[in-house]
């Protein structure tokens, strides 16, 4: 089978893989991402891909930012600002003579969930990423939906609290999984606030003012996914993000979704009800993705 290189940047970690084109991981590691400059995270690819030399037919990245697909380019790298207008096929694939395929991370995600997982044969569905903001992929008819400006499934910028101000207004705020878990850290008096299996134990044992906090984020995911389902009316979503593993999380979105649509019985009736349901993968997920992005490139099936 054919080999393809992926690449999934983050802002903490640089994770790769080698695969083949049908899922199948052969190798995968990470490294941590360099934070200060092109030139250090561009050393870092080339040290990797150095190492897989004429084992892959392609390199696929899946990016944080805009991404224009098209042109392979990155614009505004999100945690990375050096990555604002990178073209990474004339800076890694010209070098290793090989295609590139760059994809958005929230989008790779969706794609890894219709290639290979819970939107595999879904029509019209999405994936929701809680993290660091809330990262997501729209999928109409069968495909990414990228928008008329690659910035499409940016869901971390939907407003859901209209009487506040700056960013307290957006979703990135109170549907952040990583500021929830600091606020169950701080409620327990846990100084490691990015310590996600201390904050859960106290979900889990029902510590009551950690479940409002869980109650709280989830809410703020629901109404994100009501507004969605109100505008494009898709079948199912899929909660992706390391913390979805927890099942208390998928089960309070179900339950703050029923309670948006009951609020109001006409609504109940008027909006079918989508599926909620945990991601297939997890933290490997844009590895999966990036690659498929760069399979239906080259087999002409992305235009």
């Amino acid at each position: 089978m054919t080999q393809y290189l992926a690449f999934d940047i983050g802002g903490t970690n640089l994770k790769y893989a080698l695969l083949n084109n049908a899922g199948e991981i052969i190798e995968h590691d990470k490294v941590p991402t360099p934070t200060d400059n092109l030139a250090d995270f561009l050393k870092a690819v080339y040290k990797i891909a150095d190492q897989y030399q004429g084992q892959f037919e392609g390199i696929a990245f899946s990016a944080p930012g805009k991404v224009d697909t098209k042109a392979n380019t990155v614009y505004f790298g999100g945690a990375l600002p050096y990555l604002d207008g990178v073209n990474f096929q004339r800076l890694v694939g010209d070098k290793y003579h090989v295609p590139v395929g760059v994809e958005n991370d929230g989008k790779a995600a969706a794609l890894a969930e219709l290639w290979l997982g819970e939107l595999k044969g879904v029509n019209n569905g999405a994936a929701v990423v809680l993290g660091t903001g809330i990262g997501g992929g729209i999928i109409l008819d069968g495909r990414i939906w990228r928008g008329s400006h690659f910035q499409a499934g940016e869901l971390s910028f939907m407003q859901t609290e209209g009487d506040k101000s700056g960013f307290e207004r957006f979703g990135c705020t109170y549907g952040s999984a990583v500021k929830m878990i600091e606020s169950v850290n701080k409620l327990i008096g846990n100084s490691d606030l990015k310590d996600g299996y201390a904050a859960f134990d106290a979900i889990n044992n029902g510590n009551d003012q950690a479940l409002k906090i869980l109650e709280r984020e989830c809410k703020e995911v629901a109404t994100i996914i009501f507004n969605i389902q109100s505008v494009v009316d898709l079948d199912k979503f899929v909660i992706g993000g390391g913390i979805s593993a927890q099942p208390k999380v998928v089960e309070a979105i179900n339950k703050q979704y029923r309670l948006i649509t009951n609020e109001v019985p006409f609504i109940a009736k008027m909006l079918t009800r989508p599926t909620i349901v945990r991601a297939k993968f997890m933290n490997e997920a844009n590895i999966y993705g990036a690659l498929y992005a760069l399979l239906l490139k080259l087999n002409g099936e992305d235009e």
